[in-house]
């Protein structure tokens, strides 16, 4: 596929069909992966590629409340999780919908994605803000994973649920000492793709010189 379309047109896939995915076609898609830039090229990525349907219910379960609050909140049309005045509301409704984590045994791949804090710069740790910059060196390994994904007719989504449970998750999933759980992603053969994806244009995020500048056209 070229480049482009395929950075224009992977859009999230949610639903998959029964086909499996064998497993040396995962292993291709992380090959494939692995030549993603980091910073000093520290590639401090590990992937536990989760199988065991056990282990499978008990992510899920663990991810279940951070999605029940997730639509609480964006139903109450607020932005979920954010670090800049965020509220945990009075009340949440439990077990919402989610056929990510409802059918999670029989997604055709699940993956859990960590990265190695010793081997990442965070640039920005001691400003007083949530630290950000460390993602530089482990979410474009995450998305090379996607993109190839596509290419071998695969479709899939990114998560970030799991990290909000990453105490409990952590000695379910053997997490090494010093690692932080960054995404979990789910992968098949799409039920449907998604191409006609909507995306802000350029002029509404992009200025000259300053981010109060002029818009670029």
């Amino acid at each position: 596929m070229d480049l482009r379309t395929a950075i224009r047109t992977t859009g999230s896939v949610r639903t998959f069909t029964s086909q499996p995915v064998e497993r040396e076609t995962v292993v291709q898609l992380l090959d494939d992966a692995r030549f993603a830039p980091s910073g000093g090229n520290g590639q401090p990525w590990r992937v536990a590629v989760v199988e065991g349907p056990v282990l499978r219910r008990s992510i899920a379960d663990l991810m279940q409340p951070v999605w029940d609050e997730y639509l609480e909140i964006r139903a109450a049309g607020g932005q979920p999780y954010t670090v800049v005045g965020y509220d945990v509301p009075a009340t949440i409704t439990p077990n919402k919908p989610n056929a990510l984590l409802h059918d999670i045994e029989s997604i055709p791949v699940v993956m859990v994605i960590a990265a190695d804090l010793g081997k990442i710069a965070m640039m920005d740790a001691e400003l007083d803000r949530a630290p950000m910059t460390g993602g530089g060196s482990i979410y474009p390994f995450c998305w090379n994973l996607l993109l190839s994904a596509r290419a071998h007719g695969l479709g899939g989504v990114m998560t970030t649920f799991l990290s909000r449970r990453e105490p409990e998750a952590a000695p379910l999933l053997g997490l090494p000492p010093d690692h932080a759980l960054v995404a979990t992603i789910f992968l098949g053969y799409p039920e449907h793709q998604p191409t006609k994806l909507s995306r802000h244009p350029v002029s509404m995020f992009a200025t000259l010189d300053r981010f109060d500048g002029e818009a670029l056209r």
